[in-house]
């Protein structure tokens, strides 16, 4: 048995905090549903899709796309791959350091980003219906439950 202190506090069971728990999940389940069947329709797996979203941010290279998704360096090194080969990203050097490889969406790869960003509805559209100010507290109590400073713009 573990004793709680205040760096790790015991779990909290009250019925309030299960629901919240599991609506998260729910959210989380039903958004991965609906960015899985996006990718689909432009012939990509999840994972490609989530790394071509992520590309489409900025360049980065594998090392770091493999930090921000929780993976593998090696499964990230196949997915880039994959994606190269279909024209969708493109490996370069990093002007700051020659000997680092980027990876970098293509202009097609840019466009299949936005299209399939555009496509996903499922959280878009119940957050268009809330408030700027209750879009602005749900983002500063998700950042506070990650551990990111809430006060950013």
């Amino acid at each position: 048995m573990t004793e709680s202190s205040p760096r790790h506090p015991a779990p909290r069971t009250d019925p309030l905090t299960l629901e919240v728990v599991e609506l998260i999940g729910t959210v989380v389940a039903r958004y991965y549903e609906e960015y899985e069947e996006a990718a689909g329709r432009h012939s990509l797996t999840g994972a490609q899709a989530r790394v071509l979203g992520l590309l489409s941010l900025e360049p980065m290279p594998m090392r770091r796309i493999a930090q921000k998704l929780k993976c593998e360096p090696s499964n990230v090194t196949g997915i880039v791959d994959r994606l190269e080969s279909r024209g969708l990203v493109e490996r370069r050097p990093d002007p700051a350091d020659r000997r680092v490889k980027l990876a970098a969406p293509t202009p097609e790869g840019t466009k299949v980003a936005r299209s399939l960003r555009e496509s996903l509805n499922f959280a878009r559209e119940p957050l268009a219906e809330l408030s700027r100010e209750e879009r602005l507290s749900l983002r500063g109590l998700l950042r506070r439950m990650l551990g990111e400073d809430s006060s950013e713009g």
